[in-house]
């Protein structure tokens, strides 16, 4: 094709107008008539055994059509498959139970349903519910939860869920080479995903008996499992996901579709079922806190000799995505440097807290704050300048990660840290007790999923009559523009404006499955597939074109909604024209293309060796901040933030999602803990979780680089997950340059900041007087 016309241009999606006018039905907007609330009655202990469940007086109430426990669910555990469906095995595939039996693992856990004419009513049934609970003995700490004749999270299983390992060289002997090495333990927390919609959706049972469930989701394929809940044939259960109102890996896994399922398969009635705010936060996974014990070794030149790192994190109660997100951390643990001699060992562990799951990023984000604070950390111990041991060190194209993974693709390291400094470069002058201080950090994030999971996308293309086209695809949209990116991608293959093209989306029963929206797999997984999918339409319309104009077809174009010639001979033919010439002839007008990832078995997990992922996306954050010592309060100034996106295929969308990523990695750095005291969570609400306001958010600058070398459409790269990695370590290490104290736990608290300034001081004075 010629000069790219719609692709990269920063044009409004398809959907901008309905959502900046508040017209979108969200899963919560939804109603039917005749619908009946449902309401989850939950732990108020992290760990008990169930002695009895009453729940005659809830039955009773008037209104009240269904009380619902464990044994009432025909299957009550079951395994998520997160949308896959290769079986991997080891781990991979968690167990999910639908309500507590016998037992309760942890505070929030699901223990019975309701469903009632009215929420007022199903409240008042969750308080007749009476439940007898012995509490036992629980597990909170994860290095605890480790060690032996400690209490079993799940019954006859170990708390170490998992054990991965990665080896490159010699480690001892990398330590030996090294005239520098700085060792150091990082600690980060529960993090809650703090969505602007909470979980949400709608059930019926639909004319033909189907469980039909409209939700708000990343999964609209969790319908299987929803089915084997039911003992139910999966063609019985229909999902339906809405444009989604934040999900960051929140909505990955099941939310409410099972107790949707239960409910409306129990009373034979429309169902609703929204959490409220608290008990989002109480009862749904986390992002996964760590304890990371990292040894980093370095010539006087600044050159990485070695690195030995143990990672440690909190699975909660069940074990869902933690195997996963721990094989991200594993593979991203060295970072994005050339380090001859790697040891990294990493467990994930059972504990009553809280489960964690997926959360943007997906474990490279904590391992990235340690390792970023490490550089750092070198840097000051050798006297170089931060950025420049990272030069040194980082990796570029044609070299290999210390899984042995080769980087086939561009590795925009030095350009991106380039862009970065260059922006940093005029420093704001610090005012009264405000300390000035600036601070970069450099990351990498894979997109597209494992490629030992045998990831598959299709999309539906068609042409219709007068020219408008039609794109279909089981996308779940997020709000990052998923659904959008497939449209543009048609619109430039097809030769349409934005407004002629019409996408239906995420609809188990009408659309091709397109795989989960989580990994920053969609614009590579179902964007390679719509462009697939357009350019055997496009062959369709160029050949008959071609045929009707007399010209060779590798001198047509679509633009415009007309087929061109590209040598201006001045010949040219509307589209619908050709689409109905094409119509007359019997020519296939629509074409369902399947994009396959990648495929690579692999025999064993615990040595992570080899290719892991498709691609990564590299980038590079910087900070800067002022502290007030005597408050230790951080105010960011500026973040500035460019990647390497390969292609973008809208701007505004990229510069979007990076934007909206950094002031995400910003809470994490800053404000934003789950705490959990013995699980009990002690942050039930946004007054005591705290997030980052509009009146928080500092000078934004975003810089792109497109290098076309990615393996999405267009080589694009992902850019959903890594926007969000490298902005807490860039504002730690900001903190670092403007007070010379460094603190290893996140978030940076202003308590934590004038603790650690005390004891400096404090080991300042001492060191003074045994030297006087």
């Amino acid at each position: 094709m010629t000069e790219l016309k719609i692709i990269g241009k920063p044009i409004p999606r398809h959907d901008a107008w309905e959502k900046a006018f508040g017209l979108t039905t969200y899963a919560a907007d939804f109603s039917l008539p005749g619908m009946l609330y449902g309401k989850v009655l939950r732990s108020q202990y992290p760990s008990a055994k169930i002695l009895s469940i009453d729940t005659t007086k809830a039955e009773k109430l008037k209104g009240v059509h269904a009380v619902l426990t464990a044994k009432d669910v025909p299957r009550n555990e079951s395994v998520t498959r997160f949308g896959q469906t290769h079986t991997v095995g080891g781990g991979f595939e968690g167990l999910y139970r639908v309500l507590a039996d016998k037992k309760v693992h942890y505070m929030g856990e699901a223990v019975a349903l309701v469903a009632a004419e009215a929420e007022e009513i199903a409240k008042r049934a969750l308080e007749l519910i009476r439940v007898e609970y012995q509490p036992v003995a629980g597990v909170f700490d994860p290095i605890e939860a480790m060690k032996l004749n400690v209490p079993q999270v799940q019954e006859g299983r170990s708390n170490i869920i998992t054990h991965y390992e990665v080896i490159k060289g010699d480690v001892e002997q990398g330590f030996k080479e090294a005239d520098v090495v700085v060792e150091n333990t990082y600690h980060v927390p529960f993090v809650d995903h703090a969505y602007m919609e909470p979980e949400s959706g709608v059930a019926w049972i639909d004319e033909s008996g189907v469980i039909t469930i409209r939700v708000s989701t990343q999964v609209i394929e969790h319908f299987r499992g929803i089915a084997d809940v039911l003992n139910l044939p999966h063609n019985r259960v229909r999902v339906i996901g809405t444009y989604v109102g934040g999900g960051f890996g929140g909505k990955e896994d099941i939310t409410v579709e099972a107790f949707l399922a239960l409910l409306t398969f129990k009373t034979g009635k429309p169902v609703k079922l929204t959490y409220t705010r608290e008990e989002s936060i109480l009862s749904h996974s986390k992002r996964h806190p760590y304890v990371m014990i990292y040894k980093t070794g370095a010539k006087k030149d600044g050159r990485l000799t070695a690195l030995q790192a143990r990672l440690v994190s909190d699975a909660g109660a069940y074990v869902y995505l933690s195997p996963w997100v721990l094989l991200y951390s594993m593979v991203n643990a060295a970072g994005p440097y050339r380090i001859p001699h790697v040891r990294v060992d990493g467990y994930t562990v059972l504990t009553n807290n809280t489960f964690t799951s997926a959360n943007r990023g997906f474990g490279a984000p904590q391992v990235c704050f340690a390792y970023e604070s490490q550089m750092d950390a070198l840097a000051r111990r050798i006297g170089l300048e931060p950025e420049k041991i990272r030069m040194i060190n980082y990796l570029e194209k044609g070299e290999a990660l210390a899984t042995g993974q080769g980087l086939e693709h561009q590795v925009a390291l030095k350009e991106t840290t380039e862009k970065v400094l260059e922006a940093l470069k005029d420093k704001s002058v610090a005012s009264g007790r405000m300390k000035i201080g600036r601070g970069i950090a450099s990351g990498m994030t894979s997109y597209g999923r494992m490629v030992f999971l045998h990831d598959t996308s299709r999309s539906h293309v068609s042409i219709e009559m007068d020219g408008s086209v039609t794109v279909r695809a089981g996308v779940q949209d997020i709000g990052g523009g998923q659904a959008s990116s497939l449209c543009q991608i048609a619109a430039e293959v097809l030769g349409v404006p934005l407004e002629d093209i019409k996408v239906y989306i995420a609809d188990t029963a009408l659309t091709p499955f397109a795989g989960t929206t989580t990994a920053t797999r969609q614009l590579y997984m179902s964007g390679n597939a719509t462009l697939m999918a357009a350019r055997e339409v496009r062959k369709v319309l160029i050949k008959k074109a071609a045929e009707l104009l007399g010209i060779d077809r590798e001198k047509l174009d679509l633009a415009d909604r007309e087929v061109i010639d590209k040598d201006r001979s001045g010949k040219s033919l509307p589209l619908k024209e050709v689409v109905r010439a094409c119509a007359s002839d019997g020519l296939p007008l629509y074409h369902v293309a399947l994009f396959k990832a990648p495929f690579r078995n692999v025999t064993q997990l615990e040595r992570i060796e080899g290719q892991v992922f498709p691609d990564f996306t590299f980038g590079t954050h910087g900070a800067e901040v002022a502290v007030d010592e005597e408050t230790g309060t951080i105010r960011v100034l500026k973040l500035i933030s460019s990647f390497d996106v390969g292609r973008a295929i809208n701007r505004l969308s990229v510069e979007g999602q990076i934007e909206g990523g950094v002031i995400y990695g910003m809470g994490y750095g800053l404000t934003e803990e789950v705490i959990l005291n013995q699980g009990i969570t002690m942050t039930p609400s946004f007054s005591e979780y705290l997030l980052p306001t509009s009146m928080d958010v500092p000078e934004l600058e975003t810089i792109l680089i497109e290098s076309g070398d990615g393996v999405g459409p267009f080589g694009a790269k992902g850019i959903g997950e890594p926007s969000v990695c490298s902005v807490a370590p860039a504002i730690s290490n900001a903190v670092y340059d403007a007070i010379g104290v460094r603190i290893y736990d996140l978030p940076l608290t202003p308590e934590k900041i004038v603790k650690a300034i005390k004891a400096t001081n404090k080991a300042k004075a001492k060191a003074e007087v045994e030297g006087v």
